[in-house]
């Protein structure tokens, strides 16, 4: 039991410095693209993007390079599950989402092709450095879309308001933030796989299941928090552009890792359980998006279905982990 406790202790630690590590990230790294003169557009849609993901991407590197995929693919797996069932379920369920136009035109097809194309690389139950690599190239279109497809007069108040609250820095603070930051994730991730690997062999359950579960749903908290904070203001599209923005870059980014640096063969259940499920919530958002009568609102029936959903696949893997 001490032994386990020790283990939550650390992971709990783990989370605590990664998602502060994150914070600071993401300051050092606007700072500075603000003093190499980059246009804060640019910035507020490419590496404060890139950068609210780093604990998904970070956590998804440390655990290939130690060999465990599994974990890896878990995480970004999961936390897309967890994004749409638990962050928008409970979201929903407080403060039912309205929906601009522009969301529904843009980001969800985006969102149903990235989830696409995450599928052709499971079909063969193996993943390799060509599938990898297809969902780099899917990165590098995305990213030159967001910002080739917008004009600075296009460029969002609340994207402005956000880049004003984070301090400035001279070029050597900003630097040092940067790379102290990035220390500071890298440590968090190593001491975040290291309990989380420990206590799935302590229990008999695969790394799999703890990426899917307690990883998963770990490192989606930020945007919980995130989500609940922007409806409580009033700002829906901003609490919908940040899961839709958030599972995009889970997929293009996240996902990528582990099949460029631990290519593997996956267990079938990962296609038919866990990735059927994250296609189906997909699918869910973009229809309860789209609604009936015209009305573009994701209301408080439909947060409690994606939240029962959730609730109701993680009981499913907990029977599967442990059957008796």
């Amino acid at each position: 039991m001490s032994e386990t406790l020790m283990l939550c202790t650390a992971m709990l630690i783990g989370f605590i410095v990664l998602f502060k590590s994150a914070d600071q990230f993401v300051i050092g790294s606007v700072d500075t693209a603000k003093n190499l003169a980059i246009s804060p557009m640019t910035i507020g849609l490419t590496i404060v993007a890139l950068g609210t993901s780093a604990p998904e991407i970070f956590v998804s590197m440390t655990a290939a390079l130690k060999g465990e995929p599994e974990l890896a693919i878990g995480n970004a797996i999961g936390s897309n599950i967890a994004n749409i069932g638990m962050v928008l379920g409970i979201t929903a369920l407080i403060v039912p989402l309205r929906l601009k136009a522009n969301i529904l035109k843009k980001d969800l097809p985006i969102l149903i092709f990235v989830t696409l194309c995450c599928g052709i690389t499971l079909i063969d139950y193996k993943i390799n450095i060509w599938d990898g690599l297809l969902l780099l190239a899917g990165l590098a279109v995305f990213l030159y879309r967001l910002v080739a497809g917008k004009k600075p007069s296009d460029e969002a108040p609340v994207a402005e308001e956000e880049l004003d609250e984070i301090p400035a820095m001279t070029s050597t603070r900003a630097l040092v933030t940067l790379l102290v930051s990035l220390v500071f994730l890298l440590a968090s991730s190593q001491l975040l796989v290291w309990s989380a690997i420990n206590l799935a062999q302590i229990f008999g359950i695969s790394e799999l299941i703890i990426g899917l579960t307690v990883i998963a749903v770990g490192t989606s908290l930020p945007e919980l928090v995130v989500s609940l904070t922007s409806s409580l203001k009033g700002q829906a599209d901003l609490a919908i552009g940040n899961i839709v923005g958030s599972n995009i870059f889970n997929i293009l980014a996240v996902f990528s890792i582990p099949c460029l640096l631990a290519p593997t063969e996956i267990d079938p259940s990962v296609l038919w359980r866990d990735y059927s499920l994250m296609l189906l919530l997909t699918i869910a958002l973009v229809a309860a998006s789209l609604g009936i009568r015209g009305e573009r609102k994701i209301n408080r029936i439909h947060g409690s279905l994606l939240l029962a959903v959730w609730i109701g696949y993680l009981i499913t893997l907990y029977n599967t982990a442990i059957p008796n």
